[in-house]
């Protein structure tokens, strides 16, 4: 078959920033700004992304250029100018790399106890690439799946990505992950994670996958992936991509149920044929496919955006499962939206869609107790509030219990909130931020 047919994966990094970004009417100093951001910020696409997914005519306001590709604003201006300054001046390279530590150090690289209390312990031992923060869930991250085949720039994982090691997690050592898991029958999903695992080839893949099917206790299996939006390749033409299918129907087969939990943040991502082809596929192996992604600034922070985005994953058998919060960590200032806004956006487009489609739930925050859902802003007793509850916790018994918090039109996150009604915590064991 003619190459054509066979698209080959093509990355493009740092060093093609400056190159792509010829392509639009850009100044001289708007291209060195986003140079600057990257530098501290990952950046990473990919030729399909590139010639597939952004419409260069409408750039710089097109989603998925602003979804993949450093805008000035992601830092604040000074550090900005810092590290323009740096670029421009040819400082040494360590020069640069000390300076780029100093501003990631700023953005929360590890928010809501990543790096405490979800690492798990097993015989005295840390066991740094597994996250373990609810009872029935852990979280690994195969050291060989901690890269994308693009980079989001909202992304909270972006230290996995800065080349830092002291800021990633990561693992090789599935003999521990296998004695922990067995150790924890209270385990019951396993979400290989990371960066994303479908960059690994099947066969390392498999490695992690295949020991989680002698566990008995293990019933369900998820891999956080965003391939299907950024490169679908990886189901169709890739050369092991009928061996990774392979592999998903005998997980199916094994009497688990395994989720492919697909990030979609745009409904342009949906748009190439060769995605749909690839959702049939994976969904012939008797996976599922729930899709979930953030609420982000200036890229999908409409109805009209979500609602379609619903509506098209559901008509092509996939599930809505969770619009996000942007996270307290990176560039949450410019890609966050106030949770108030935030929560207008999703019940508007959830208005909008069948009841198929209504199996999403949002927003949602991943904070430091768990998934703090808003459900919404209602008058009680003479005081406008915001109505909560946690669809997950680290302690189960707070899971579904309704709660509140004093109305703020500026909050973005969890530890903006404060408990209504003069109350100090806002339950017993729920804590303020």
């Amino acid at each position: 078959m003619s190459s054509a047919h066979h698209p080959r994966f093509r990355a493009f990094t740092p060093r093609d920033l400056e190159g792509l970004l010829r392509r639009v009417s850009l100044t001289d100093d708007q291209r060195l700004a986003l140079r600057a951001v990257s530098s501290v910020l990952p950046f990473r696409t990919n030729a399909y992304v590139v010639d597939e997914l952004i419409d260069w005519s409408a750039v710089p306001e097109d989603p998925v250029f602003r979804l993949t590709f450093p805008q000035s604003g992601m830092l604040p201006a000074p550090d900005v100018r810092r590290m323009a300054d740096l670029l421009t001046g040819d400082a040494p390279r360590a020069e640069i790399q000390r300076a780029a530590h100093e501003i990631r150090m700023r953005l929360n690289p590890h928010p809501s106890g990543q790096l405490d209390a979800n690492v798990p312990v097993h015989e005295g031992r840390r066991l740094t690439g597994l996250q373990h923060k609810y009872p029935e869930t852990v979280l690994v991250f195969p050291r060989q799946g901690q890269t994308c085949h693009a980079y989001c720039t909202y992304c909270f994982r972006w230290p996995q990505f800065v080349g830092e090691a002291d800021l990633r997690i990561a693992t090789d050592d599935i003999a521990a992950t296998d004695a922990y898991l067995r150790a924890h029958p209270e385990v019951a999903s396993v979400l290989v994670t990371g960066g994303d695992p479908l960059v690994m080839s099947t066969a390392v893949l498999r490695r992690y996958v295949e020991p989680l099917l002698a566990i008995d206790t293990v019933r369900s299996i998820r891999i956080g992936t965003k391939s299907l939006a950024f490169w679908p390749y990886r189901f169709t033409t890739d050369r092991d991509a009928d061996d990774l299918l392979r592999l998903f129907e005998e997980v199916v087969a094994s009497g688990r149920h395994l989720a492919l939990m697909a990030h979609f943040t745009h409904p342009q991502e949906l748009r190439p044929p060769v995605v749909r082809e690839s959702m049939r596929r994976v969904r012939d192996t008797g996976a599922v496919i729930r899709c979930q992604g953030p609420l982000v600034a200036g890229i999908n922070d409409s109805a009209d955006a979500w609602a379609e985005l619903w509506e098209e994953t559901t008509t092509l058998g996939a599930v809505p499962y969770y619009q996000f919060v942007e996270r307290d960590t990176g560039p949450q200032g410019y890609f966050g939206v106030p949770l108030a806004r935030g929560h207008a956006v999703f019940r508007d487009a959830y208005a909008r869609v069948s009841g198929l489609a209504r199996t999403v739930r949002g927003p949602v925050m991943s904070a430091m107790p768990g998934k703090v859902c808003v459900d919404g802003v209602a008058e009680v007793a003479g005081e406008r509030v915001f109505v909560l509850h946690l669809i997950q916790a680290r302690d189960p018994g707070l899971v579904d219990r309704p709660f509140f918090a004093a109305y703020d039109e500026g909050a973005t996150w969890w530890t903006d909130l404060k408990p209504a009604f003069g109350a100090s915590r806002f339950l017993p064991g729920l804590e303020p931020g």
